[in-house]
């Protein structure tokens, strides 16, 4: 009591008649600053609502308390891990690249961080997928060993990267700038028509004869891609291998990708020692069949990484079923359009609902997009190509739209990182969800509410709450 008092008699002399206080007299107190406790955490999260009033903004913090609540809850638990996650993305068409490649110096400098980068107001993509040469989205078809008709080449003397060298390719070099880290997958629309049964770029198979010609010609890709300082992480065999009728496109039964892999691009690769992974299937989830009938082939699973999906048809849950009879292989997610006729609300919860949450849910390492970027007309694409597909990004000379799917995945590659393990979430049917532990240990849950009127939920960590609003059909990503 004496320092106070002390203090109380100085302050009133002081008051009194103006002299200053000589605070040598006084006990010297250090200085006290009130730390954040850790029993009393916060979490941010960010939200994106379905009338596009927010677009992926990051919200006020909130509190962990202790306290009583009858709000949905959910709990994570980190002590539960799954799978490993590789990324998040979209295919860079050669559509996409070309329009990213006309746009400025600094225009597309500043786009390419925006998408690839670590800053503040980047969204972090970690993962793309890439066309062995052309996809439908390409101005125009073509190969890597295009020859004049009825003429061949085995030992693929003029095989030339040339077609992808004006854009792609110098896309991909200022990408991996930003990001030397970010991981590619390649995928054929077609192998070169010689090669093929019907001689032309739509349907048609790879002819048997030409089996070992088309994996030197693959092998050869990969090589020549590594030379531009490109490696490509993974490749599927064949884009939609039961869809023989987009330009370009080839068909292939289970079968036929089986032998493939086991006579002649598996041994290739394993000579070579190309370490390029090997997935089949990259094609819907209604015949999850083919690629356990690949894997079950024994002498082609020792080469295979895994299989790939998309969601025009069936339910995301026929990862899972691959996942039971093949646990040790990979699981991804590498293609879903978003419409030129879709609306945005409508469109952000079905695919992260079933592209994000669901194929993680079910064990994928990958949750792709399609198409990055196209123009307002939804060029450019091959005659026959697809028409309506709307990219994440609109380019219309040095104007760039951001939509719907550009907040699809950035909800997740903005905040989970390559590394990054999916861990226990209770699940919820209103309010379906995924969550992540990062490589630098923190805690990332990612919800859609699927009702149409707004809720507060509750996020439990141990023994206390913290409560977030989420309006109908929004969605948030949520980090502590």
């Amino acid at each position: 009591m004496r320092s106070v008092i002390q203090t109380i008699i100085l302050f009133l002399i002081w008051a009194c008649d103006g002299k200053s206080i000589n605070t040598n007299i006084l006990p010297q107190q250090p200085v006290v600053t009130t730390p954040v406790s850790p029993n009393n955490p916060t979490l941010s999260y960010w939200l994106t609502t379905s009338d596009q009033s927010i677009l992926l903004q990051k919200q006020q913090d909130v509190s962990f308390l202790k306290s009583i609540s009858t709000n949905p809850t959910i709990e994570v638990d980190s002590t539960q891990e799954f799978q490993s996650i590789d990324g998040f993305g979209f295919t860079l068409t050669g559509g996409s690249a070309k329009l990213i490649g006309l746009l400025s110096t600094t225009e597309r400098s500043n786009l390419l961080n925006e998408l690839f980068g670590k800053e503040a107001q980047s969204i972090g993509i970690s993962y793309l997928r890439i066309s062995i040469g052309a996809s439908d989205l390409d101005e125009k078809v073509f190969s890597y060993n295009d020859l004049e008709s009825g003429q061949k080449d085995e030992n693929l003397a003029k095989f030339t990267l040339a077609p992808d060298k004006e854009y792609l390719i110098p896309i991909l070099k200022e990408i991996l700038k930003i990001n030397p880290s970010i991981k590619i997958m390649g995928s054929p629309w077609s192998a070169p028509v010689w090669m093929k049964t019907n001689g032309k770029s739509i349907g048609g198979n790879l002819s048997p004869e030409y089996y070992s010609v088309y994996a030197k010609y693959l092998a050869k890709y990969i090589s020549e891609m590594q030379k531009e300082g490109i490696t490509i992480d993974a490749l599927t065999l064949q884009n939609e291998p039961q869809h023989g009728g987009n330009n370009p496109s080839m068909v292939m039964s289970f079968t036929d990708q089986a032998n493939f892999v086991k006579n002649n691009l598996g041994p290739l690769f394993r000579k070579e020692n190309i370490k390029t992974k090997i997935v089949v299937w990259d094609h819907n989830c209604d015949n999850p069949d083919y690629p356990i009938n690949v894997l079950n082939d024994n002498d082609a699973n020792q080469y295979i990484d895994g299989s790939a999906f998309h969601l025009y048809a069936g339910d995301i849950s026929a990862l899972s079923k691959v996942h039971t009879l093949h646990p040790n292989k990979n699981l991804y997610f590498t293609e879903q359009w978003t419409s030129a006729k879709g609306a945005f609300g409508g469109d952000l919860q079905w695919h992260i609902k079933n592209v994000i949450i669901g194929s993680v849910r079910n064990w994928s390492k990958v949750a792709l997009e399609w198409n990055l970027a196209n123009d307002a007309s939804f060029q450019p694409h091959t005659p026959g190509g697809c028409t309506e597909c709307k990219g994440a990004l609109t380019i219309s000379g040095s104007s760039i739209t951001r939509n719907v799917s550009y907040y699809i995945i950035g909800h997740a590659s903005k905040f989970v990182p390559t590394g990054s393990k999916r861990i226990q979430s209770i699940t919820n049917s209103n309010l379906p969800n995924v969550a992540f532990m990062t490589p630098s240990g923190k805690k990332v849950l990612i919800i859609e509410n699927d009702k149409s009127t707004n809720v507060d939920i509750n996020v439990k960590q141990s023994d206390k709450l913290a409560t977030v609003s989420l309006p109908a059909g929004a969605i948030a990503t949520i980090v502590w």
